[in-house]
């Protein structure tokens, strides 16, 4: 069993374990792209940071059902049945979650002038134990 130190400033992957942490306060200090924050058998928790004017991606997962929790910033998220018609598009900012069925096309762009932090559970886990992408770049290069 794990109990995150509210004061530390690491960011790892504590999966598998019980654990107990401020996920405002992990988002906000995560400078990452993307990091595997936690990943067990049967979902992921992974935090991201989106500078400001950059984008998620455009992307789908088909059989991985995702929530998305703004922790701080401002996003536009697009959702829709294609990548060709994202029909529901909706401006999210710190508080708001946003559900992603499996199968739904998605994007979340940061429309503020401060990173968006966004907290993100995937069910089942989408990314290998451990994943860091420092950037988005990163993030690219290692399409699983």
């Amino acid at each position: 069993m794990a109990n995150r130190p509210m004061h530390s400033m690491s960011i790892t992957d504590y999966g598998k374990q019980a654990l107990i942490f401020r996920a405002q306060r992990e988002a906000r200090i995560n400078r990452n792209f993307r990091t595997a924050f936690w990943t067990g058998e049967h979902f992921q928790v992974t935090l991201m940071s989106i500078a400001p004017g950059s984008e998620v991606g455009l992307e789908q997962h088909k059989t991985t059902d995702q929530l998305l929790l703004i922790e701080e910033g401002t996003g536009l998220t697009m959702m829709g049945e294609s990548k060709d018609a994202l029909a529901l598009q909706r401006t999210v900012r710190s508080g708001d979650a946003v559900i992603v069925p499996a199968g739904t096309w998605h994007n979340i762009k940061n429309i503020s002038n401060r990173p968006l932090k966004i907290l993100s559970v995937y069910a089942p886990p989408e990314h290998p134990f451990g994943t860091i992408h420092k950037t988005k770049a990163d993030a690219d290069k290692a399409e699983y």
